[in-house]
């Protein structure tokens, strides 16, 4: 178990608290409610736009600049939170020339504005910050900005902050539910540097020793998903002919990874055809695509995914499900490039529902290898990925506290979904319904239930004891079952109460459906019962009396 543990951590690239590992409900403090709640001090304004406007000191590890902050007010209010993460310091705010008062309580930082903030007006302040960010360790897992080095002497510098948060290294509105409509991103380094952020590069400019590189984001973007990434750089793109038209593919890697770069990176168009066919089309044409080398796993930062898998199919050359069909493709490419649709294009409010996020992005694994390799070796991988998952505290987590869900936000949640597929039905409609969930939902933020209400209403079947029990328990429906002789009984255990789902069975070779209850149910056949077992397409366990 313990070896099973540490394989789980180091697969859980994106989870930061240790308090997610625990099965009794942590102690959260103020800074928890502050960070993770919509406070008085957000719900009145929402952002139209931000200008990050900072100079990178590799030498120093230091980060100065401001964030110019556009906003449409709500309601009639005056004071302004700004997140900010100590050591970073937030020196002056400023709007029309006017400095404002400031009063800081941990990472929150609360502005006191000196002018009316009248409903329907769209205004804008400057934050003005410095300091040294936290240094990642063990990036991505625990965040902040990794310093290292290339194999060649020269900087190598990333940004990985999701679940500890943006606010981390750069000043903002720190919370899911609020997107930033579009952004420009200006980013000051040493002249033999460059920068690679979201978006479209739009202009360079060489300022003495220093270049600083503008990169525009016209599509809303979550803060985590921002980021820089600062090194030695060479670029080569492609152009793929997508469902919306071309895109804009480019990659930066290293010098030295050059060649294997381009050998490798043909995962990436692979990813495009796959995904497009089940999800829909690409969210950010507007912004296109990266993929970009930096000194960490990886991340799916918008349009600016970031890579570290070592140039090796599945997992750092591992197969997380163990059949084999893991090693068929580079697992940070396929599984970060499928957050532009989940996570990106739709994002939930609270990190609590997160299993909207990483669920349907650890499917995309398996949907990728269904796309080309058939039904049969991604519902392998899937079950396959069954020995990943701990049940030790329910998929959802706590809500206005920042805290994320279990690793069984991965592949429990996609085992759900693999379930799912299999009550349908009818592979057609079920690819139907996940391009329509990006249609629906389309550059928003939203919560578990309106995506559990969405997949109800679009299949027709009432979900909600199936969410129920997959998400918000530890529980995994046991199907009991006694035979004597050509009887058949079942029913389901460990369950929520009036969850009824269907499931199909293999009796003498012969597949039917069989609808359990909580009661016991009885099926007479013609025939002695010589064998008996439960599709293993769904995630349930069984057990004979």
């Amino acid at each position: 178990m313990k070896n099973l543990f540490c394989l789980l951590a180091l697969i859980s690239i994106h989870i930061t608290f240790a308090q997610n590992l625990l099965s009794e409900k942590p102690a959260f403090t103020r800074q928890d409610t502050l960070r993770g709640s919509i406070t008085p001090e957000r719900e009145w304004w929402d952002l139209t736009y931000y200008h990050l406007d900072i100079k990178v000191d590799p030498d120093d590890k230091f980060i100065s600049g401001k964030n110019t902050i556009q906003y449409k007010v709500l309601k009639n209010q005056s004071v302004m939170q700004i997140d900010l993460q100590p050591p970073m310091k937030l020196s002056k705010a400023v709007q029309n020339g006017k400095e404002l008062e400031i009063k800081n309580d941990g990472n929150a930082h609360f502005i006191k504005l000196s002018e009316n903030q009248e409903i329907g007006e769209v205004k804008s302040l400057e934050v003005f910050y410095e300091g040294h960010p936290k240094e990642a360790i063990r990036a991505p897992w625990d965040g902040g900005i990794s310093w290292k080095k290339d194999a060649n002497g020269n900087h190598f510098i990333a940004s990985s902050c999701q679940g500890l948060g943006a606010s981390v290294w750069w000043p903002c509105k720190d919370h899911m539910y609020d997107e930033v409509d579009s952004m420009l991103i200006s980013v000051n380094v040493p002249s033999k540097l460059l920068d690679v952020s979201n978006g479209r590069l739009r202009k360079v400019e060489q300022i003495g020793d220093t270049k600083t590189y503008s990169w525009f984001v016209g599509n809303p973007i979550n803060n985590y998903g921002v980021n820089i990434n600062i090194g030695n750089y060479v670029h080569f793109s492609e152009v793929y002919e997508g469902m919306a038209g071309n895109l804009d593919m480019d990659y930066y890697v290293l010098k030295d990874n050059l060649e294997k770069a381009k050998k490798h990176f043909k995962d990436a168009p692979k990813m495009m055809k796959a995904f497009e066919y089940w999800f829909g089309q690409y969210p950010f044409y507007k912004d296109g695509y990266k993929l970009v080398e930096v000194p960490y796993l990886g991340m799916e930062h918008q349009s600016s995914v970031t890579y570290g898998n070592q140039f090796k199919n599945g997992y750092l050359g591992n197969d997380l499900s163990g059949t084999g069909w893991g090693l068929k493709f580079d697992f940070i490419i396929i599984h970060e490039s499928g957050h532009e649709w989940f996570a990106n294009n739709i994002t939930t409010k609270d990190v609590a529902d997160m299993w909207v996020h990483e669920g349907f992005t650890a499917y995309s694994e398996n949907l990728f290898l269904d796309y080309y390799y058939g039904k049969e070796a991604s519902a392998e991988y899937v079950i396959g990925t069954r020995r990943n998952i701990e049940n030790e505290r329910p998929v959802i987590s706590y809500y206005d506290v920042n805290s994320a869900g279990p690793i069984d936000m991965y592949y429990k949640a996609s085992n759900m979904l693999h379930t799912l597929r299999q009550l349908i039905e009818d592979d057609e409609k079920w690819r139907k319904i996940l391009r329509k969930i990006n249609v629906t939902f389309y550059h928003q933020t939203v919560n578990s239930k309106q995506i559990e209400d969405f997949l109800s209403n679009e299949t027709g079947i009432d979900l909600t004891e199936f969410f129920n029990q997959y998400l918000r328990t530890t529980k995994i429906p046991t199907l009991e079952y006694e035979i004597n002789k050509r009887e058949l009984k079942y029913r389901w255990t460990n369950i929520v109460d009036k969850f009824d789902m269907p499931i199909q069975i293999n009796i003498n070779e012969k597949e039917q459906w069989l609808f359990p209850k909580a009661e016991w149910k009885t099926l007479m056949l013609d025939d002695k019962i010589n064998s008996f077992n439960v599709d293993a397409d769904f995630y349930v366990y069984t057990k004979k009396i």
